[in-house]
């Protein structure tokens, strides 16, 4: 799942090649990835992107329509895009001209710029979970997700995130990925912040002492600004091979813990994982596997 250092490194991707571009044609090849009807997506067309941003995980497209008469500015209106667990922007610096089929392939939605065939991006998900969302509104907190999102883990500082976590009663791993607590962790970053931090991701939130709060402030901040440092500028067809390459312990299940050398143990639940080091982050102690636990039972 794109996590925030990849959506702002595709926020980035689309300021460098998609700014002062108009709208030509707009490509809906599955009606279920749009979650919004009013304005209507033929709205776009004519219309410049003059912003790229990011709301937590939500990438955010601005819209203005300069050749409007009349007396005062337009609104300028918003694609909000969430990529969800498999989907995916690519640029493109040529397309077919010819409208998509429905249900034929990853493609979902395209945007044509400056001349139809030209330059643009797709959105595209891979898989049968189809949970890519477009949404086209006059301001982004009209989008739920956006609305309900907590502070930025970039952006809050040391003495916000104490009093977000005091009291709470919550696993780490659970509270650190919740975007209605904190924007922008997944499950890939959570695990190397946590790792870094040398917390386990079962310890109770609201428990750490100031010192171990002191850790994972510092861990998150660091982990999330060397990814987005990494993944910045890189070309968009790159971004998920480069968050792989960074990563210390998630997805490395099985292989030595490159601070310590323990191996890399995995806690696996009905649809996902996460993995950390015994000797790092538990004083050596394995977590209990939930699929093993059930079998055992």
């Amino acid at each position: 799942m794109p996590e925030l250092p990849e959506v702002e490194a595709l926020a980035e991707h689309l300021r460098t090649h998609a700014l002062a571009r108009p709208v030509a044609r707009v490509d809906l090849a599955s009606m279920t990835v749009l979650k919004t009807f009013d304005p209507p997506v033929s709205a776009l067309v004519g219309r410049l992107v003059t912003g790229a941003s990011r709301h937590g995980k939500f990438l955010d497209v601005e819209l203005e329509d300069t050749q409007r008469s009349g007396a005062g500015p337009s609104t300028p209106l918003h694609l909000v895009i969430h990529l969800s667990r498999a989907g995916w922007l690519r640029w493109h610096d040529q397309a077919s001209a010819t409208p998509p089929k429905p249900g034929k392939g990853p493609l979902e939605f395209r945007v044509h710029l400056e001349t139809v065939g030209g330059p643009g991006f797709d959105l595209t998900e891979a898989g049968t979970q189809k949970r890519l969302a477009v949404y086209l509104v006059d301001d982004p907190q009209q989008v739920p997700g956006v609305a309900k999102l907590g502070p930025d883990a970039l952006t809050i500082s040391r003495t916000e995130f104490g009093e977000l976590l005091a009291g709470r009663t919550e696993r780490l791993k659970t509270l650190i990925v919740d975007q209605q607590v904190l924007a922008g962790i997944g499950n890939a970053y959570s695990d190397e912040i946590l790792h870094v931090a040398k917390l386990s991701p079962f310890a109770a939130a609201g428990k750490l002492d100031a010192e171990a709060v002191d850790r994972l402030h510092a861990a998150m901040v660091g982990v999330l600004s060397e990814a987005v440092e990494r993944a910045v500028g890189q070309d968009a067809a790159r971004l998920k091979g480069e968050k792989r390459s960074g990563m210390r312990v998630h997805a490395r299940t099985g292989l030595p813990c490159p601070v310590c050398g323990d191996t890399v143990r995995e806690v696996s639940y009905a649809e996902r994982s996460f993995q950390y080091c015994p000797t790092c982050q538990t004083q050596g102690r394995a977590l209990a596997d939930r699929r093993l636990s059930r079998l055992v039972k």
